[in-house]
This record gives structure tokens, C-alpha cells and sequence, in this order.
């Protein structure tokens, strides 16, 4: 079996654990593969959230610039607005909360973007239907 289509997005970290405990928090991930890479000793980090094949790969740098940001980022469908409210007022808290939540009626929905550990956006969104679009479209 060969792995095939868009199965990761690669994101420079300079806190590998900072940046693990963010995506725990506020997408569900969890590690499934780290390895310190043999050629340059970087610390190598995939995350999934075990709802599709797909995983963000963190890899720790010195120096890192924020390539997702402020517009481009990555998306997170959540279960129900009660849900990403709570973890809206977390990022508030956290000083993570980077633009509050609103509702931008169908197809949008009810949106926020969060700010991870280097700058990187997060959008956690209710009522997106991306994942249904796209299996709906494989028909």
C-alpha cells in the first residue's frame, strides 16, 4: 500500500512540547511518531487526531517564522458550539484567542482563530461541513 494525496502540513516550532500541548488543547491531536532526525538532530513530532489520515508534522528549530498566519491556517471542525465556545474562553485565558468567535451564516459558519505557541494560526469552526463536502463530492 503507497500513501497517496495531501497526507501532512509541516510547521517549524521553537518549543516541540509547548507546541504538542497546544494541539493536544485546542484540536484533539495526539502524537502518533517522534524521532530526533539522524542527518541534522532535529526533533521530529507527527500529530493526528485520528478522524482522517492526515497529521501536522512539527519539526524543532532555532529560529522560526510564522508561516501560517495571520490569514492562512489550519482548520478544526468541532462538535458543537458549547464546545468550541469553551475552548475559546481557554484561549482567552491563555492569551491564545486571536480573533473571537463569530458566525458568518452557511457555508462559513461559526468561527475563531487562535494563535499556537509560534504564531501559527488555528481556526476552530462549528457548522463548516468541509469533512461532508468532500465525502459527499466522492460519491
Amino acid at each position: 500500500m503507497i500513501d497517496i494525496g495531501l497526507t501532512h502540513i509541516a510547521l517549524p516550532v521553537s518549543n516541540i512540547e509547548r507546541s504538542i500541548a497546544f494541539y493536544a488543547t485546542y484540536a484533539g491531536m495526539q502524537v502518533i511518531h517522534r524521532r530526533i532526525d539522524a542527518k541534522t538532530g532535529v526533533v521530529v513530532v507527527w500529530l493526528t487526531d485520528n478522524t482522517r489520515p492526515f497529521a501536522i508534522v512539527l519539526i524543532q528549530k532555532e529560529s522560526v517564522h510564522p508561516v501560517l498566519s495571520p490569514f492562512a491556517h489550519l482548520g478544526v471542525g468541532c462538535e458543537s458550539r458549547e464546545v468550541m465556545d469553551a475552548l475559546c474562553d481557554r484561549a482567552r485565558q491563555d492569551g491564545a484567542l486571536l480573533e473571537e468567535p463569530k458566525d458568518s451564516g452557511y457555508p462559513v459558519g461559526y468561527w475563531a482563530f487562535l494563535r499556537d505557541p509560534d504564531g501559527h494560526t488555528l481556526e476552530l469552526s462549528y457548522g463548516q461541513e468541509i469533512g461532508l463536502t468532500v465525502e459527499q463530492a466522492n460519491v
